[in-house]
């Protein structure tokens, strides 16, 4: 980035960014001002940045300037980002999509958007979700429906799709998501990214929660970065990662190292779900992906006994899913008893360690991050909605049984892109890794990526 003019940024990752501001080869003014015009120019067909606080970012931007030139260095010092509406940013309305006619104005950010802005990040503003994060689409009554950038009859996804779609447009270098059904890793797979979802409670919750709830350690749903490199999500996760209040007192994150430096040395098994059907071109997009990896002299496994049943953890997943997402929502389901919460999280511990067992044979499994490429916008309900997969039609809801695996046992799991589809679509799948390994599964994406790049 010798020459670097803010023309050329719109593709630079935030590492790259935050290298020429320390290098003083760009100032966050002139990136700020570079993407509010990518913003404003890009986004009337896409809908991604639907709660923009341009005013406040050109503050920090200046700010930043101030202390680069005092030689300050924080890790994302200058460097422009979104963040999820379902995130609090002090100031801002939090709505997760949801009319009311009391809106929420946040008293103070959550935790993960005040140590990005500690970081130094430059937050121009909050980026769309379905209602109650509840969909692969992001379309809700408040701020409309969020668009495909390849492709506007598309969704790019949910329900961090605001994000992905402002990622893969070329706006933001950076974004904070969340993930307790695929809500990162799929859209992160429909707009050919990188999404890492974190170890259950490696990055703190609180704050991300329906407007007035604290949202700490919520069962099974994480938060974490969606980038355009492997690396940025490294270094977001170096940003984010820790406990906070309480727990800060007493407790540290010391992750361990990847479990290898070379492709060579991993142990890599290819799963499938008998309760998810698959589309015929990302199955052979995932067994290609292996194909390569064993090419480098990896050992790669296509079934092993060790899988846990699947069938069985996916009941689990969807009585804890239903509990988790009633809260502030609507119903899902019958109401659970404080018996039947406390025998679906003892269910939970068994999986975890079932997983556990299986981690000591293999570092990382390789799976789909949905059965299905980014798809067209469906506006019927729930129950209506289907998925045309090698011709058949399979239930919408379905799908969730690809994000469940990783959900259900807490594991980290980083989506990837591989390929595309005879129609140029992205690709993606996850690597899921043991519990708080995620440098493992990190580290095999970036060795992967170097490999074979992203199809």
């Amino acid at each position: 980035m010798e020459t670097t003019k803010v023309d050329d940024l719109s593709r630079a990752g935030a590492g790259e960014l935050a290298a020429a501001l320390a290098a003083r080869r760009v100032s966050a003014l002139e990136l700020f001002e570079a993407a509010v015009e990518r913003i404003e120019r890009l986004d009337g067909s896409i809908n991604a940045v639907v709660v923009r606080d341009f005013g406040r970012a050109r503050e920090a931007a200046l700010a930043a300037d101030a202390a680069l030139a005092r030689g300050g260095r924080q890790p994302l010092l200058g460097v422009p980002m979104t963040v999820k509406e379902a995130f609090n940013v002090a100031g801002l309305p939090t709505t997760w999509g949801t009319p009311s006619e009391t809106p929420f104005i946040a008293p103070r950010d959550a935790v993960g958007v005040a140590r990005l802005k500690a970081a130094g990040a430059v937050i121009l503003g909050k980026t769309n979700v379905p209602p109650f994060l509840g969909d692969w689409q992001s379309d809700n009554p408040v701020y409309g429906r969020t668009n495909h950038p390849m492709d506007l009859g598309r969704t790019p996804g949910g329900s961090s799709g605001g994000g992905a779609a402002a990622l893969a447009a070329g706006m933001v270098p950076l974004e904070f998501g969340s993930d307790i059904g695929g809500s990162i890793r799929v859209p992160s797979s429909f707009c050919g990214l990188f999404g890492h979802k974190p170890s259950y409670n490696l990055v703190p919750q609180r704050g991300h929660a329906p407007p007035g709830v604290e949202g700490d350690g919520v069962a099974i749903n994480v938060v974490g970065p969606m980038a355009r490199s492997v690396d940025d999500l490294i270094l977001a996760l170096g940003v984010l990662a820790g406990p906070a209040g309480d727990e800060a007192v007493g407790y540290r994150v010391q992750l361990p190292a990847p479990r290898h430096e070379r492709l060579a040395d991993f142990r890599v098994l290819v799963v499938d779900h008998a309760l998810a059907a698959l589309d015929s071109e990302i199955r052979d997009a995932l067994h290609g992906f292996a194909d390569r990896v064993e090419s480098t002299g990896a050992k790669v496994s296509r079934s092993s006994p060790l899988v846990p049943d699947l069938a069985a953890s996916q009941g689990v997943y969807s009585t804890i899913l239903g509990a988790v997402m009633s809260r502030g929502g609507p119903p899902m389901g019958e109401p659970l008893s404080a018996h039947g919460w406390m025998d679906a999280l003892d269910a939970q511990i068994a999986f975890r360690r079932r997983w556990a067992e299986l981690f000591v044979t293999f570092d990382v499994v390789l799976a789909p991050a949905f059965g299905v490429v980014a798809f067209p916008h469906d506006q019927r309900p729930f129950s209506e909605r289907v998925h045309v997969i090698n011709g058949e039609s399979t239930p919408y809801g379905a799908q969730i049984a690809w994000p469940a695996m990783a959900s259900l046992a807490n594991l980290p799991a980083t989506a990837i892109p591989i390929a595309r589809t005879r129609a140029g679509l992205p690709i993606g799948i996850q690597i899921i890794g043991p519990y708080l390994e995620d440098r493992t599964t990190l580290a095999f994406a970036g060795l992967a990526n170097r490999a074979f790049g992203q199809g």
